[in-house]
């Protein structure tokens, strides 16, 4: 898109709206109350909240920079997701399910975290989500409990009902209309096959086709740095630093006291007269903990690490959704938006983004999704569907628009039961940790991922797609059994990016934190991210950490270290 919207860009950085960078900090040792790290979707919404009462002096520390000129423009993501100055780039070990390939992890290296650089759906998770966790003995985590802190947390512009959705929260999430020929069509072709339209899919029920809620209001991205920090930067008891890499928890015997972290090679130490919350994410927060020598005792010995705590849960449970894309070539013209972007049709869509923060540049990555059930007697859908609204092809720098007009349909399990780990491989901060996702260990994942499939085709040969004259690339046509398409999503799938789960909640031995989500054997700290999931939620993750984040500062402020 380059020279086309080089001059929106720049009036992004004329109007100020880029963001401002917040750096450097005293040399000498600084006490707080709090101290929070990771600036991301859950660490945002903490330091918030906790620094809303003037007597808290709270310390937020974010490893990346403060902002980037393409993350508020909602197609910027595109821009950002190989990006190492906004992008940790991690990558997974090679696997069997992967057909030894090394997937692509990105994650936001950004105030906002992985919020600033996310393709901004905003999917809550069922109901039944939630309350799998208070089952699992996480009391004060089922729906109805958790329910007030998503209230809480969004600014709703849609139709929906008062007693489920938030009107009056940071967040600003948006639910636009199916307007467009191409969006209604595929809808009508879902009805077809049983799959209802359904208006509002974070209120009383999930199921069925919709356009993407997003956290775009505006033409611009909301981000928890756009939604939670920049209104409250003003405030004297917030103390921001970024490029600040922190590199160990400040441990006196089974207490945590603050941070070792480093700014420009500076190496700095805070204290905290409270609590620090940990909120680097589903990778960094297993790092920083097994780094601090919380961990599995001989593993940080074989790497150096002298062991403070033993808790052998700390990165295990990784999971995450592993999704093939199918792919279509549409013959009718002018349907797509490959073909929208031919010729002076980027130029018309920089235009209309310019002038009405309308069009391709303002939408989501995937702007339409539908929740299904992979069979009848299911009490709630097990799979999602996804559509890019344009035929996409792979590249030797990862996917690239075709010059060909198409579209690319992802299908996937919601709730896997395939676990990986994520654990360091130096006592070195700086190095990435080694991600192994396991993917389709566990037999039910590989049949739900042959279903979704299966559903994504029957929507997309159903009678209404006809005048579309589409026909199928990936996995292609002859591909008619499970293990030929099996053999194909080794070979093709990746993620949706929704790590969770590697310092889970709960009782049990693996468990790293308790309901309250304090780290088991350590007072003082607390983890408050995705990591903490026992389970993924149903659908994007992006909601449910912000929401993790919030009710994190709630009980900080009225539970016990």
């Amino acid at each position: 898109m380059g020279q086309a919207l080089s001059g929106l860009i720049a009036a992004w950085h004329s109007a100020g709206l880029e963001g401002v960078e917040v750096e450097g900090g005293r040399g000498d040792m600084q006490t707080y109350d709090y101290i929070v790290v990771g600036a991301g979707s859950a660490g945002a919404a903490v330091a918030n909240r906790l620094s809303a009462d003037p007597r808290n002096q709270v310390l937020l520390l974010e490893a990346g920079r403060a902002s980037h000129p393409w993350s508020p423009i909602p197609i910027g993501m595109a821009r950002l997701i190989k990006n190492p100055a906004a992008n940790w780039l991690y990558s997974s070990e090679p696997e069997a399910s992967t057909n030894g390939r090394r997937l692509p992890v990105p994650r936001g290296k950004l105030l906002g975290g992985s919020s600033a650089i996310n393709g901004m759906v905003f999917v809550r998770g069922q109901a039944q989500d939630f309350d799998t966790w208070a089952q699992l003995g996480n009391r004060g985590w089922s729906y109805t409990e958790v329910l007030p802190f998503f209230k809480r947390m969004e600014s709703y512009a849609g139709e929906g009902d008062d007693a489920l959705r938030g009107r009056d929260g940071p967040l600003r999430v948006t639910n636009p209309a199916p307007k467009d020929p191409l969006f209604a069509t595929i809808i009508e072709a879902a009805a077809q096959v049983g799959i209802r339209h359904n208006p509002d899919y974070n209120g009383a029920s999930q199921e069925g086709i919709a356009m993407s809620q997003a956290t775009i209001a505006g033409g611009r991205r909301m981000s928890t740095a756009r939604c939670y920090l920049d209104p409250v930067r003003n405030r004297r008891n917030l103390h921001i630093e970024t490029q600040a890499l922190t590199e160990a928890l400040v441990l006196d015997g089974k207490r945590c006291t603050g941070v070792r972290y480093s700014v420009a090679g500076e190496v700095r130490e805070a204290r905290a007269g409270g609590a620090v919350v940990v909120s680097a994410g589903a990778f960094n927060s297993p790092q920083l903990l097994e780094l601090s020598g919380i961990g599995q005792p001989e593993r940080l010995r074989n790497l150096g690490i002298e062991v403070h705590h033993e808790l052998p849960g700390v990165g295990e449970n990784l999971r995450d959704h592993y999704v093939p894309r199918t792919r279509w070539l549409v013959r009718k013209k002018g349907i797509t938006f490959n073909d929208r972007l031919h010729g002076l049709g980027l130029a018309y869509q920089a235009m209309r983004y310019a002038v009405l923060r309308q069009g391709l540049l303002a939408m989501t990555g995937a702007p339409l999704r539908a929740f299904v059930r992979s069979r009848e007697g299911l009490e709630a859908p097990d799979l999602m569907l996804g559509w890019i609204p344009m035929l996409m092809e792979p590249g030797p720098r990862g996917p690239r628009i075709s010059r060909q007009s198409g579209l690319t349909l992802y299908a996937h399990a919601m709730r896997p039961e395939s676990k990986g780990q994520v654990h360091i491989t130096a006592a070195d901060p700086r190095r990435p940790p080694a991600i192994n996702f396991n993917f389709l260990s566990s037999p039910p994942d590989a049949e739900l991922t042959v279903r979704a499939v299966r559903i994504a085709r029957a929507i997309m040969t159903a009678p209404a797609m006809t005048p579309f004259q589409a026909s199928e690339l990936a996995p292609g046509a002859d591909r008619t059994t499970d293990d030929e398409i099996l053999d194909w999503v080794k070979k093709a799938a990746e993620t949706t990016y929704h790590p969770v789960g590697t310092c889970k909640m709960g009782s049990d031995p693996m468990a790293v934190v308790d309901a309250q989500l304090r780290v088991h054997g350590i007072t003082g700290l607390r983890v408050a991210d995705a990591s903490i999931m026992p389970t993924l939620t149903s659908g994007n993750t992006n909601a449910p950490s912000i929401m993790i984040g919030e009710k994190a500062a709630d009980m900080v402020l009225n539970t016990a270290i």
